[in-house]
């Protein structure tokens, strides 16, 4: 019986989407970023500024994400791809600077802490999926970060996290991080519309520079070499 019963046994383990103990510690960061902590921060800040001040802060994002992926990972990108990144997000801190008269807020602190936190997710979720296919390293990522409210919960599965995330931590590990991460430059310029369609702000005229730059920074990002 028992020699009939161990290869069943055997295929379950082979298939089984277990995580590697080695790997916990990327898990955790990726569930502690992007599914606890940027999210409460984000929302935290939210509460101070107004949305396209936020959205211009979170712009640091790409930069921040270009840098952990430096130090964790060791990319060496080329002094052009530096100049082009380095560019875009000076515009997104210059935006925000005029916004809140140079002296930096609450929110802004909250923000930069949720900025830091999603880099070291977004680079930890990239490294993971070199092993695991994505939807696992967001499986675990949830997993890891319960109790959630379970229509929270349900969203981020099946919106947020299986269908996004797992597209993105893909896309980093397929391409290049440090040029895909500047794709999300754009997520700013967004916001942006969305706060105008949905909340009805009137964002300042300084916002057309944000919006003519940062396309040609995005641009050069991914023509220089990395």
């Amino acid at each position: 019986m028992e020699r009939g019963i161990s290869p069943v046994r055997s295929a379950v383990s082979v298939t089984c989407p277990c995580l590697p103990a080695r790997r916990t510690r990327e898990a955790a960061a990726a569930a502690a970023g992007s599914v606890t902590g940027f999210p409460l921060l984000s929302t935290l800040a939210l509460r101070t500024p107004d949305t396209s001040h936020a959205a211009a802060l979170v712009g640091l994002l790409p930069l921040a994400t270009v840098g952990y992926a430096t130090a964790r990972a060791h990319h060496r990108p080329s002094p052009a791809f530096w100049v082009a990144a380095v560019a875009g997000a000076a515009l997104v801190v210059g935006f925000t600077a005029a916004q809140s008269g140079g002296t930096p807020t609450t929110g802004d602190l909250y923000l930069f802490c949720g900025v830091v936190i999603r880099a070291a997710a977004y680079g930890e979720g990239a490294r993971l999926t070199r092993e695991l296919p994505g939807w696992q390293v967001n499986a675990w990522a949830l997993l890891l970060s319960l109790p959630r409210a379970v229509v929270g919960v349900l969203w981020l599965v099946v919106g947020a996290s299986i269908v996004g995330l797992a597209l993105w931590h893909r896309g980093l590990a397929l391409a290049c991080i440090t040029r895909a991460s500047q794709l999300q430059l754009a997520q700013p310029l967004l916001t942006l519309l969305w706060s105008v369609l949905l909340r009805g702000e009137n964002p300042p005229a300084s916002t057309l520079g944000l919006v003519l730059g940062v396309p040609f920074c995005i641009a050069d990002t991914q023509r220089a070499r990395d």
